[in-house]
């Protein structure tokens, strides 16, 4: 009978280290690099800081906080604010103002705002910026390398020096794309299949995006410098 109940006692302790600890901390996104009138929760932002899963990110008037997530930048500019993703893969999402973002590979981050996400559309050194214009309106430019704007099930490509303004929210009915326009993409994030082609209505091009190359300037050379050894 004893050899009996310690036999259990053992197979009850060995299945117990196999089960998680549901209540354990999140995963570190990244590391904060540089910090200037920027906030980590509540807390004041600082080189060397570390951004765990669901923690907020906020910057003040002229401020900003730049963030090392792996193979990823990201850089929140003045009077924005964002949310780490805690699900595992390097992301953010952008709930207020403008943030920008650098990529040494297409699967090293993705950045959120609202229903749409945006990449980088290849392993090529990236660069682009998102910046809400509205609460359902959003600008992204592509600095360096080509982007992926997702929205639902639509899917546009952004090449390097371009900019879309980008409707979040508009009526289903114009939002659909022409028939056969499918490609099968309904996984996003992370399919490999080619972009479906995007509702004109949803993704506008802005022809000549000079006003907003001057806007990036500064935005692409302090995300490079940071990428260089």
């Amino acid at each position: 009978m004893h050899a009996r109940r310690a036999i259990l006692v053992i197979l009850l302790s060995l299945s117990l280290i196999s089960i998680p600890v549901w209540g354990g901390p999140a995963a570190a996104l990244g590391t904060v690099i540089a910090a200037d009138r920027a906030h980590v929760g509540e807390a004041k932002a600082e080189a060397g800081t570390t951004v765990y899963g669901g923690d907020s990110l906020s910057t003040e008037p002229q401020g900003s906080v730049q963030l090392r997530a792996g193979k990823a930048r990201l850089l929140l500019l003045s009077s924005s604010s964002a949310v780490s993703d805690n699900g595992g893969a390097p992301a953010a999402k952008l709930l207020s103002g403008a943030a920008a973002f650098s990529t040494a590979n297409a699967e090293a981050f993705t950045l959120f705002a609202d229903a749409a996400a945006i990449r980088a559309q290849s392993d090529a050194p990236t660069i682009g910026q998102v910046s809400y214009l509205g609460p359902k309106e959003l600008l992204v430019h592509a600095t360096r390398g080509s982007l992926l704007i997702t929205v639902d099930n639509d899917t546009q490509m952004v090449a390097e020096g371009a900019s879309y303004r980008v409707l979040l929210d508009v009526p289903e009915e114009m939002a659909q794309g022409p028939a056969g326009a499918g490609s099968g993409n309904e996984g996003w994030p992370g399919s490999k299949h080619e972009p479906r082609k995007a509702a004109r209505s949803r993704f506008i091009y802005i022809a000549g995006g000079l006003t907003a190359v001057v806007t990036y300037l500064a935005v692409s050379e302090a995300l490079e410098s940071a990428q260089r050894p």
